[in-house]
C-alpha cells in the first residue's frame, strides 16, 4: 500500500472535484458499486469529475496513491464490467464516474463525431437527428442511457447488420505505463496542443477548427470491413465476438484498461426502410432466408432480429412497461425511469425489501391489455420462430419477391409486410424482451434462483442454430428465452433457473456445450466479471495496463498489482 493515507487521498480528490462529488457512504455509492444486472463490491470512494481536466487530475491522484481505478460511465453493462466484483482486491478502489462530462462535438459536417466520457447514445442520437444521420447503435442500449465510450470499450455489437461492433482507432486516452507513470495519448487525429492541460481544456471547450482535424484515412473511425465479413455465409467462424483480435485496438475493446477521454466515430445517413415479419415452425426456413438475403441482396439488410415464442411471451408480459414508456414518451425518458426505479429499490433495500418497484410495476402491467399488433399475436399462435427483417427501400422489391417465392408452397412458415406502426412495434417488442427475464425473476423470487444470461456467436455457416440441452439441464430451467441478431448469428440466451439450482455450475455447463459447438462467447456484452477472457483478450489487457492499476480482475484475470497470482484459479 502507498504511504499516502486514505484521508489524504480523499482530501486531494475533494480539492479536485469538490466535496459534493466525492461519495463515500454505502447509500450514495450504491448505484455506482452495483451493476445493472450483476456485480457489486466495496470502494474507497466514487468520484464524479465535471471536466476532462478534473478527470485527469483524479486519475493522477489515485495512481500516485497506488489505488485501483475503475472507470465507469452509465453503468448499464450486463456482465458487471464497470463495477467492483467482490472485496478481494489487494488495493482500495477509486471508482470514477464520468457521467457529468457530457459532450458531443460534430466534425466533418456531421459525418463524424467526437464524444466525451459522459456522452450517451441517446444524446448522440438526438444531436445527429437534425442532420438526417444516426450513430452506430440505435434503439437497444441507447434506451437505458448507455454511454458511447462504454460501447467502444466493449466492442459492443447491436442490431444493425452493416455496422458490426463499435470500433475506432481514433481516441484520446491515459495509460499507466510499466514504471507506474501516467501518460496522455492523443490519437484523436485532432491537433490540440502538447501538454495534458492544454489538450484536455481545448477539447472540452471545442477550441479547434476544421484545419486541426486530420482526415488522412490511415486510422479508421468504424469497422468498415464488417459488411463483407458478414456476407460470407459459408465461413466456418463467427462474424463477431468480443475476443476477436482483429477488432482489439487501443480504446476499442479496452474494457477499462485505459482511461478514455474521447473517441472519434463515424456517423451514418438515415435511410427509408421497410419491415417484414416472418414466422415458421421449421428453423430451416429462417436459415434459408438469412443465407439468401445476406449473400444475394445488392445491399445488406439493415437488421434481422430473431425471437423464439417463449421469449415473445415473456417479453409481452414482463417487458410491457419498457415497451409502453418508449412507445408513449420516447427513448429520452427511459434513463430517467431507470434511475427513479434504482432509487426506489435502494430505499426499500435498506429495510430488507427487495424488488419492490418491480413487483408494483408488474402488478399494474398485468391489468393492461396486450400492447402488440393483432397480426404479431396471430403469428405468435401459429409459429414457434419469428424473424423481423428490416431492409432499405432500394432492396424492398427484391426482398418481397424472394419471400413470396420461398413461402409460396410451404406450410411451415409465412410472412407479412408490416405497416409503419407494426414495424416500429415489432422491433420495440424485440428490445423490450432483453430486460424481461430480470423482471420475471423479481416477480417470482420464491421459485426462481437466478438468471443465466449468455450472448453467443455461432459460426456463419452453422445451420444447426437451435439449441438442444441435455434432459438434466432442461429439468433445472423454468424458461429459456432465445432472441438475437440472427443475420450476424449472435444469440442472446437467458435461462431462468429453478430455486435451489447453482447458476454458476449451470453456466459452466453451458460453456462446455458451446465449446462443443465451436461457438464464441461472449459475442457483444464483453467478458465483464462473468466470462473468462481468452488468451488473446487477456494478453491485450495486460499490454494496455502492465501494472494492473485499471479495472483489475476483468475476465477472471488477476486482481493483484503487476498481475500477481493470475488468474483467480481459472
Amino acid at each position: 500500500m502507498s504511504s499516502i493515507s486514505r484521508d489524504a487521498l480523499l482530501t486531494s480528490l475533494r480539492e479536485v472535484v469538490g466535496s459534493d462529488h466525492v461519495l463515500t457512504d454505502e447509500q450514495s455509492t450504491r448505484r455506482f458499486r452495483k451493476g445493472h444486472r450483476t456485480g457489486e463490491g466495496g470502494v474507497l470512494a466514487v468520484v464524479r469529475p465535471g471536466t476532462l481536466l478534473e478527470q485527469w487530475r483524479v486519475l493522477q491522484a489515485a495512481v500516485a496513491a497506488d489505488r485501483i481505478v475503475i472507470m465507469q460511465a452509465a453503468n448499464t453493462g450486463l456482465t458487471g464490467g464497470s463495477t467492483p466484483d467482490g472485496n478481494n482486491y489487494d488495493r482500495e478502489i477509486v471508482l470514477v464516474s464520468t457521467l457529468r462530462i457530457t459532450g458531443v462535438q460534430l466534425i466533418n459536417d456531421g459525418q463524424q463525431v467526437v464524444c466525451l466520457p459522459g456522452a450517451t447514445l441517446d444524446r448522440l442520437e438526438q444531436a445527429l437527428a437534425p442532420l438526417g444521420r444516426e450513430p452506430h447503435s440505435v434503439i437497444g442500449s441507447s434506451c437505458i442511457g448507455a454511454s458511447v465510450l462504454g460501447g467502444v470499450c466493449n466492442n459492443s455489437g447491436g442490431a444493425l447488420v452493416r455496422r458490426g461492433p463499435a470500433y475506432t482507432e481514433l481516441a484520446l486516452y491515459a495509460q499507466v505505463r510499466e514504471d507506474g507513470t501516467l501518460e496522455l495519448v492523443n490519437h484523436l487525429g485532432i491537433e490540440l496542443g502538447t501538454s495534458p492541460e492544454e489538450i484536455l481544456t481545448r477539447l472540452q471547450s471545442g477550441d479547434y477548427s476544421p484545419l486541426h482535424v486530420r482526415n488522412d484515412g490511415a486510422a479508421k473511425a468504424s469497422d468498415a470491413r464488417y459488411g463483407e465479413h458478414v456476407r460470407d455465409v459459408d465461413a466456418d467462424t463467427p462474424a463477431r465476438f468480443n475476443a476477436d483480435p482483429s477488432r482489439l485496438f487501443e480504446a476499442s475493446g479496452s474494457a477499462g484498461k485505459l482511461c478514455l477521454f474521447a473517441v472519434r466515430l463515424d456517423t451514418y445517413a438515415k435511410e427509408a426502410s421497410s419491415v417484414f415479419y416472418i414466422g415458421s415452425n421449421d428453423p430451416h426456413d429462417l436459415t434459408e432466408v438469412r443465407r439468401h438475403l445476406l449473400a444475394h441482396l445488392p445491399r445488406l439488410p439493415i437488421a434481422g432480429e430473431y425471437i423464439h415464442r417463449t421469449a415473445f411471451d415473456i417479453g409481452e408480459k414482463y417487458g410491457k412497461d419498457t415497451f409502453l414508456v418508449i412507445d408513449k414518451f420516447g427513448t429520452a425518458k427511459v434513463p430517467a425511469a431507470f434511475a427513479l426505479k434504482s432509487r426506489v429499490d435502494g430505499f426499500f433495500e435498506r429495510f430488507g425489501l427487495r424488488g419492490v418497484a418491480d413487483k408494483v410495476i408488474q402488478a399494474l402491467m398485468n391489468l393492461l391489455p396486450s400492447h402488440l399488433p393483432q397480426r404479431m399475436r396471430e403469428y405468435r399462435d401459429r409459429f414457434e420462430h419469428h424473424l423481423l427483417v428490416r431492409v432499405s427501400n432500394d432492396t424492398l422489391e427484391q426482398t418481397r419477391a424472394f419471400l413470396a417465392e420461398y413461402f409460396a408452397n410451404r406450410s411451415s412458415g409465412a410472412f407479412f409486410e408490416c405497416d409503419a406502426e407494426e414495424g416500429r412495434k415489432a422491433f420495440l417488442h424485440r428490445f423490450a424482451i432483453a430486460g424481461a427475464a430480470i423482471r420475471y425473476r423479481e416477480a417470482h423470487r420464491s421459485s426462481v434462483e437466478d438468471i443465466v444470461a449468455l450472448d453467443i456467436a455461432l459460426r456463419r455457416n452453422d445451420r444447426d442454430w437451435v439449441e438442444t440441452l441435455p434432459t438434466e439441464m432442461e429439468e433445472q430451467i423454468i424458461h429459456k428465452l432465445y432472441y438475437g441478431h440472427f443475420f450476424c448469428h449472435v444469440f442472446h440466451q437467458d435461462y431462468i433457473i429453478r430455486k435451489g439450482v447453482d447458476p454458476l455450475a449451470m453456466e459452466h455447463g453451458m460453456w462446455a456445450l458451446l465449446d462443443e459447438r465451436r461457438a464464441e462467447y461472449p459475442a457483444e456484452h464483453n467478458v465483464g466479471h462473468l466470462y473468462v477472457a481468452k488468451p488473446a483478450l487477456a494478453g491485450f489487457y495486460r499490454e494496455l495496463d502492465p501494472t494492473n492499476a485499471l479495472n483489475p480482475g476483468i475476465g477472471h484475470t488477476s486482481k493483484h498489482k503487476h498481475w500477481g497470482e493470475c488468474c483467480d484459479g481459472h
